[in-house]
């Protein structure tokens, strides 16, 4: 049986599981992927969780690598008309968090110029977190843990003592490699879909907060 223990620190993606932009992604990305690769369908939803750098050096390499430009530039337009809206419930759990002494950080692979659209629409963001992790930070992708291993080690803690919130298969995938408790927000995917990546898994926050959160975690360990 796992042993739980208290949990100190949370962990959040951004896209899907802070702000619910998802959908907003899969249309820009799908529309570049069925332009430039229209011989791989769905090739936006396997994407997920890679940092800008990765995807241009994977999609848009060879013989496509001169139209990356172009694609930053459409995607810097794209984000800054995005419409950065919380994920229902996102804001009171957050502060019940901290109330409880939970330190929190965003882990994301999205880079610096996009989160400024996000504290342009949310000027008290930075308010909410103890650390925000963009892909500047790290040199490996998720599904690779590092990202979520830099941001434990930022506050001292072990990987026991953190738990990560994911709505991708590679951010659930990085989160589990990290060897920390993980949350499968079901904003992207099924909630069948995302339940073998993760310990719990709910819609969205409305009604969850951190003793709801530890006390599901413990009974997971414990099937």
């Amino acid at each position: 049986m796992k042993q739980y223990k208290t949990i100190r620190a949370a962990l959040f993606d951004f896209d899907g599981v802070v702000c619910d932009t998802e959908s907003q992604y899969s249309v820009f990305w799908g529309g570049q992927c069925r332009k430039y690769h229209p011989e791989e369908p769905g090739l936006e939803h396997r994407i997920k969780g890679q940092t800008l750098v990765q995807i241009l050096g994977t999609c848009f390499s060879g013989q496509l690598s001169e139209y990356q430009h172009q694609v930053v530039e459409e995607l810097n337009e794209y984000e800054k008309q995005m419409d950065y809206c919380f994920v229902p419930g996102f804001e009171p759990f957050i502060k019940n968090l901290q109330q409880h002494g939970v330190k929190t950080a965003v882990v994301t692979s999205s880079n610096m110029d996009k989160m400024r659209n996000v504290y342009r629409q949310h000027p008290d963001f930075e308010q909410l977190f103890d650390r925000i992790i963009t892909s500047e930070d790290f040199t490996k992708s998720k599904p690779h843990p590092e990202c979520y291993q830099i941001a434990a080690e930022g506050f001292g803690l072990s990987p026991s003592e953190c738990v990560v919130f994911e709505d991708s298969f590679n951010g659930l995938k990085s989160g589990r490699a990290a060897q920390m408790s993980v949350v499968a927000l079901a904003t992207t995917n099924s909630r069948e879909a995302v339940y073998p990546y993760s310990d719990v898994v709910i819609s969205d926050y409305t009604g969850f907060d951190y003793e709801k959160m530890c006390r599901l975690l413990a009974e997971s360990h414990c099937e």
